[in-house]
């Protein structure tokens, strides 16, 4: 029930947001008409659009937003025309005279049938609220971005047509209240001489105006440096209050990324008063993995008597690289403990079993590991985090979690509770205090003022100028270039093809260029699709990185993507500050996928 009313209420707050403010116009152009033949026609066309754009998003992946990006061409030209409609009342008459015709033959056959008049207005309504759907769906926040995220991994179930239908709901309700409030002030203006033809035509220009400003990429661009991004922060606000008892835990990766919600554990069953650790439940099952490294597989069965740490993971995700010294380490210093570590990827390149074992090999990591591929296993633990830690007694009950990185003295006393009550003696009880460096290292959290952000268009965010009416472009080959980002934005150079999960150059010297305020600057990149090695150079603000140089390139700038994988490009000597990061490709091929910062 709370995640219903939680998309119900982000629904609603969607019309607040900077990129509806074009399409408002086209809402009160119905205002005041008659609810059977003027509003509830629109309500349902918006609404039927919207959820079915919403829904093949959450079942069918990146195709649909090809489908989006051509529906919104097709909404921008019938709004246009609507737009010019309203000032040329000739025009308004020859493009009504279809459903006219309409009507009048369906009144020919059927008595009884609607007139015309009302026919043309129910039509011209229904056109309306599909138009306004296309343009209204692109506009959804976080909220709606978790809810497909989990419909994506899961698929298409019972719940996630009810919480889209509810997202829908929200949104069509804002919109019946603004269509409330629109035809209170029509109806006042009506009692005055001539307003109802001046009315028309300011219509008119504010629903060409809209169809402009979307047309130019306003709606994402200069309006949402006048409005912000408060629609988003309320939302995210909202989330992060339905959760905040259940959590407070530093910071991980979510199965949506930019998203802060997630269901955590509140149950508390009896408790164990030799430790105080509370019983959360009964461990899962291990089944479902597609292999397993290091280590023949695991069952539940056969990890009863030893304490477990089951430790959810992906290789390229930085939350993750940099608690792996202390796994290690923990691993070294307890041989009482079992460590499995749940390989679950994010992108499709952590799924190959080649990557993976090379990841191993360069972290170092012997402990066994399940390759969860199919998220089977993260499916069991109901698990929404990369990393999760799940603390196992020798009863195989869980009796901790840690989402996230960091609290790692917390997570050292629980495993030593659970060595003393599995009956270990002379367990340790001072902390590790592992030597971390690159990526591994601990982030400077008092000076990160950056946020992890995505270039495929899936998840893509913030991103600033060129291409297709100022947005990337799916799948298709394109010409970018980009100004100077503001802060946390992001922008391309030279031709690129952006596709679902990340931004492949097609051409030498194609560039990224990222505004950031952190200590550590990381881009997950994969070499050309036929394997070859994809030579770099980065610079900060314009210049050579020098002694601010990353794990993975000289102090010129200089490197080379050879694996798909995480590299450090940028760790700032010195105070930290807001600077302009561009890499610059020598040869063609590069994939780039996610930017991070420590």
């Amino acid at each position: 029930m709370t995640l219903l009313i939680l998309a119900f209420v982000g629904g609603a707050l969607t019309i607040l947001s900077p990129c509806i403010l074009p399409v408002l116009p086209f809402v009160f152009s119905r205002a005041g008409r008659p609810f059977a033949t003027g509003t509830l026609p629109m309500l349902a066309g918006m609404a039927l659009t919207f959820a079915a754009v919403a829904s093949l998003a959450s079942v069918a992946g990146g195709w649909v937003v090809h489908l989006n990006e051509y529906g919104r061409i097709a909404a921008l030209v019938v709004l246009g025309v609507f737009g010019l409609s309203l000032l040329l009342p000739k025009l308004a008459d020859a493009l009504s005279a279809p459903l006219v015709a309409l009507g009048n033959r369906l009144a020919e056959r059927h008595a009884a049938a609607t007139p015309s008049s009302t026919a043309r207005a129910v039509g011209g309504s229904l056109v309306l609220g599909v138009a306004t759907g296309m343009l209204w769906a692109p506009c959804a926040g976080p909220i709606l971005g978790l809810v497909l995220t989990g419909a994506a991994l899961r698929g298409a179930s019972v719940q996630s047509t009810l919480l889209l239908a509810a997202y829908a709901a929200g949104a069509v309700t804002s919109l019946a209240v603004a269509l409330g409030i629109g035809g209170r002030a029509f109806a006042a203006m009506r009692n005055s001489l001539g307003a109802a033809q001046g009315l028309r035509r300011g219509l008119g220009v504010g629903v060409l105006a809209g169809v402009i400003a979307i047309g130019f990429g306003a709606d994402t661009g200069l309006l949402a440096r006048l409005g912000g991004d408060n629609t988003s922060r309320l939302e995210q606000a909202l989330i992060d209050g339905l959760h905040a008892g259940a959590r407070s835990e530093a910071p991980g990766r979510l199965l949506a990324a930019n998203d802060s919600g997630s269901t955590v554990r509140d149950g508390i069953g009896n408790m164990n008063y030799r430790s105080g650790l509370p019983v959360e439940g009964r461990m899962p099952a291990l089944d479902g993995a597609t292999e397993w490294l290091n280590s023949p597989a695991l069952t539940r069965e056969q990890l009863r008597g030893k304490p477990t740490l089951v430790y959810f993971w992906t290789y390229s995700c930085i939350n993750c690289i940099r608690t792996l010294p202390y796994l290690r380490a923990w691993a070294a210093k307890y041989p009482g403990l079992q460590i499995v570590a749940v390989h679950t990827p994010e992108f499709a390149f952590e799924k190959k079993s080649a990557n993976i074992r090379r990841a191993l090999a360069d972290f170092r990591i012997q402990f066994p590991v399940a390759v969860d591929s199919d998220y089977n296993i993260w499916r069991a633990f109901d698990n929404n985090y990369w990393p999760a830690a799940y603390f196992v007694d020798a009863a195989g009950q869980i009796r901790h979690h840690q989402f996230g990185e960091g609290d790692y003295a917390r997570s050292e006393q629980v495993i030593q509770a659970l060595l003393k009550e599995a009956g270990n003696r002379d367990v340790p009880t001072d902390m590790v205090a592992p030597e971390a460096s690159g990526a591994q290292a601990a982030p400077d959290l008092r000076n990160i003022g950056s946020g992890e952000t995505y270039l495929g268009y899936q998840q893509a965010s913030n991103f600033e100028a060129g291409g297709f009416g100022g947005r990337l472009l799916p799948d298709a080959p394109r010409d970018y270039k980009a100004d100077t980002p503001r802060l946390n934005h992001w922008g391309l150079n030279g031709n690129w093809t952006v596709s679902a999960d990340k931004a492949t150059v097609n051409r030498a010297d194609g560039s990224v260029v990222f505004r950031f305020r952190a200590r550590d600057l990381h881009l997950v990149l994969g070499p050309a699709a036929d394997g070859k090695a994809v030579r770099f150079l980065v610079t900060v603000d314009g210049k050579a990185p020098g002694t601010s140089h990353g794990a993975d390139t000289d102090a010129a700038g200089n490197g080379a993507v050879t694996a798909t994988r995480l590299y450090q490009l940028v760790r700032q000597a010195g105070n930290v500050g807001e600077h302009t990061f561009e890499i610059r490709f020598l040869d063609p091929g590069a994939q780039a996928y996610v930017f991070t910062f420590g």
